[in-house]
């Protein structure tokens, strides 16, 4: 029972609920590994009654909590502390304000937005220091209803592309989908730092499993649009054009002879490329910005570039380092750094010219009319073995992998292999890892996407060497992280989505809604769970539109779900089975999913939206559309492979090496890749554009 206690103190379950009226108790093994990760030694009775004395002294002394969370317009008092004690919060531009329990003092203080220091005195002498957060009561909302393009940035190539989409291809996406048909946003694929590939290992292609998610990937830049390109001359310039020339091969390899991306290829022609322009050097005012950068993003980047470094000389695995460079501020470090300057400087310039690639897409974006731009998307976590992991271990759960228990879909929980951030070094620090992360990621976007947005409110812990199922959650401070978003979503003006497909906690909804953040809604899941069908099947009928929560992004699919055209002519199911995937025999699966598909065509039937009859795959697809625009969803997503009639999914769960996960490009019905300037030109994608445009309060291109 004391161990129970200590555990809820420190927010580590013992026990969780997969279900109403079903309770499944945590082994006693992971509770101890998890608190151990906090730094809380719960092995022995001893150890637990210790703990529990020590947090039990901590409170008692304690005048602030390390970090105070308020909505805007709340007041701070030192009413709560002991007689005669005084208030002080020096804000983040400099000023202070006070407060006291004094006759004739300042009963109270008023703080603004913003991140401050705050500062309590009792009468008897004692003193303490905290974080302070002032945050919106909302984020920023949507401006009107819109709609736009999702896409997998690599998967989008066009004639000008080295091999994968770019951000160039971006800006042009952008603005052409803005100017054409309206669109008021692209969402991509996260755009973070991978791990490098190293001796023959190649990079993992997932991007959710990102070295950095502070900083972005150069293999996304588009070389010749770098301002120093147009410098070289002579000999530097002839390697240049035998540069494009390998990229050149790399993309009609994969547009013309329908190969795979190869990420490892492309970074290899573009790295020799950058490698070329770092020796031109910079003009003033091109020097003068660099350096604004350098001093901006600070020690941040002064890391990811020294793990960069470090990398290329030792493999990208810091746990395998000699050991004292795995400490990022060691002398030994600080030593190589010295050795790496010029490779450090290349690193980071790279960060810079990315951000500068990125910063014009969005100029493209909002210069076609685009209310919102680009909608980046924040993975859950980082690799172990990266820059972020191992420039901010104190903020990391040691031996502690994310992931999610057993559920229909995963019936042995899943490791997602990405270690979590420590709730209590958050706090710490007032969330300073969080803030900054944030705020890097809105630089150059109208919103944000988040994966797996319940993380926000806790998160499934498994123990190194456990298996998935032996995990348990976690808990965040929800009121402080989503005060962080909301402070940091205002200053950026940024509409916040966050993704809360499956098993979402109660309250957890309602909390977002209630703080502005869109959810995710997908058509195939939206099912009036509410009222079965009554003939003793666990399906549940199709949600009516107008039943539809407003407050969402509502699509046909996403990167991990089949495509429309896909479930709609039962390919995903052949699919599995040609795999291996399927639990159940194919023709059981087959009718379940085409029971499925055909009560959703009865509804659009219904509902006058598919009148040219059930067979047409291609107005089956404008009809699943037509519904999503009768929803009062605020955003609608378009998934850019569905326009053209995608079969292929471009991640499949529960597969590695059976499925080219992250690898394919967008493609027509018949499988073969299509270029951006093809899509451009597509009749089906002009007609489906047009019918979004006829069926939905959309903005006239």
């Amino acid at each position: 029972m004391s161990r129970a206690r200590l555990a809820q103190l420190h927010g580590v379950a013992t026990s969780y609920s997969p279900s109403p009226g079903r309770t499944v108790d945590v082994p006693e093994d992971t509770v101890v590994a998890v608190l151990a990760a906090l730094g809380v030694d719960a092995s022995t009775p001893r150890a637990v009654r210790a703990a529990l004395a020590e947090h039990e002294q901590d409170a008692q002394q304690r005048l602030l909590p390390p970090t105070v969370v308020l909505r805007e317009g709340a007041r701070l008092s030192p009413a709560r502390l002991p007689a005669g004690s005084a208030l002080r919060v020096v804000t983040e531009d400099g000023r202070t304000l006070e407060c006291d329990g004094s006759p004739g003092g300042e009963p109270d203080i008023g703080p603004p937005l913003g991140v401050h220091a705050l500062h309590a005195r009792t009468a008897d002498g004692r003193s303490a220091s905290a974080h302070l957060i002032v945050a919106p009561h909302r984020l920023p909302a949507p401006p009107e209803r819109g709609h736009g393009f999702l896409v997998q940035l690599y998967s989008l190539l066009s004639a000008r592309s080295w091999g994968m989409g770019d951000l160039g291809d971006l800006a042009e996406l952008a603005a052409w989908s803005g100017r054409t048909f309206g669109a008021d946003f692209v969402q991509v694929n996260p755009l973070h730092a991978a791990v490098p590939g190293h001796a023959g290992v190649p990079t993992d292609p997932s991007p959710y499993r990102p070295s950095s998610r502070r900083f972005p990937d150069p293999v996304h830049l588009r070389i010749e649009e770098i301002p120093e390109f147009a410098c070289l001359t002579g000999p530097d310039r002839d390697r240049a054009g035998q540069l494009a020339a390998e990229a050149a091969a790399l993309r009609d390899a994969v547009l013309q002879r329908g190969e795979l991306i190869d990420r490892d290829a492309v970074w290899d022609v573009k790295r020799r490329a950058l490698e070329l322009l770092h020796t031109v050097p910079l003009g003033p005012g091109r020097r003068a910005a660099y350096c604004d950068f350098l001093a901006d993003r600070g020690r941040a980047l002064e890391d990811h570039a020294t793990w960069c470094a470090l990398a290329e000389v030792h493999g990208p695995d810091w746990r395998s380092w000699p050991a004292a460079l795995q400490d990022p501020r060691s002398a030994a470090t600080a030593r190589a750094r010295g050795g790496l300057l010029d490779r450090i400087d290349f690193h980071s310039r790279l960060a810079w010219l990315t951000d500068c690639q990125l910063a014009a897409a969005q100029c493209s974006a909002r210069a076609s009319g685009m209310r919102i731009g680009l909608v980046h998307d924040l993975a859950v976590g980082v690799h172990p073995s990266g820059a972020d992991a191992w420039a901010q271990q104190d903020a990391f759960a040691p031996g502690m992998s994310v992931g999610a228990p057993p559920d229909a879909f995963s019936p042995r929980g899943q490791d997602w292999g990405l270690p979590p951030w420590r709730p209590d070094a958050l706090r710490a620090t007032g969330h300073a890892p969080y803030r900054e992360l944030l705020r890097a990621l809105l630089r150059h976007a109208g919103a944000l996407r988040i994966d797996h947005v319940m993380g926000l409110f806790r998160l499934w812990w498994v123990p190194q060497g456990c298996e998935p199922a032996q995990g348990t959650y976690v808990r965040y401070d929800a009121e402080a992280m989503l005060g962080v978003l909301a402070l940091e979503a205002h200053r950026a003006g940024a509409v916040v989505i966050g993704e809360d497909l499956g098993t979402v906690e109660p309250g957890v909804r309602e909390a977002l809604a209630d703080r502005g953040v869109l959810g995710t809604s997908v058509l195939w899941f939206e099912r009036d769970w509410a009222r079965p069908d009554g003939d003793g099947s666990p399906r549940a009928e199709p949600l009516e539109p107008g039943r539809w929560r407003s407050g969402c992004l509502a699509t046909a699919t996403t990167h991990d779900l089949p495509s429309t055209a896909a479930r709609l002519t039962g390919g995903h199911v052949t699919l599995r089975h040609r795999l291996g995937l399927l639990t159940r025999p194919l023709a059981v699966e087959q009718r379940e999913a085409a029971a499925e598909t055909a009560e959703w065509l009865a509804l659009f039937a219904r509902l006058g939206l598919l009148p040219e009859g059930p067979d047409d795959e291609e107005a089956a697809v404008k009809a699943v559309h037509r519904f999503l625009l009768r929803t009062p969803a605020q955003l609608v997503g378009v998934w850019l492979p569905d326009t053209v009639g995608d079969r292929r999914p471009q991640n499949l769960p529960g597969t590695w090496d059976q499925y080219p996960n992250w690898r394919l490009p967008v493609a027509d019905a018949a499988g073969r890749p299509v270029s951006l300037e093809e899509l451009a030109t597509s009749p089906r994608l002009h007609a489906l554009m047009a019918e979004i445009r006829r069926s939905g309060r959309v903005r006239s291109p």
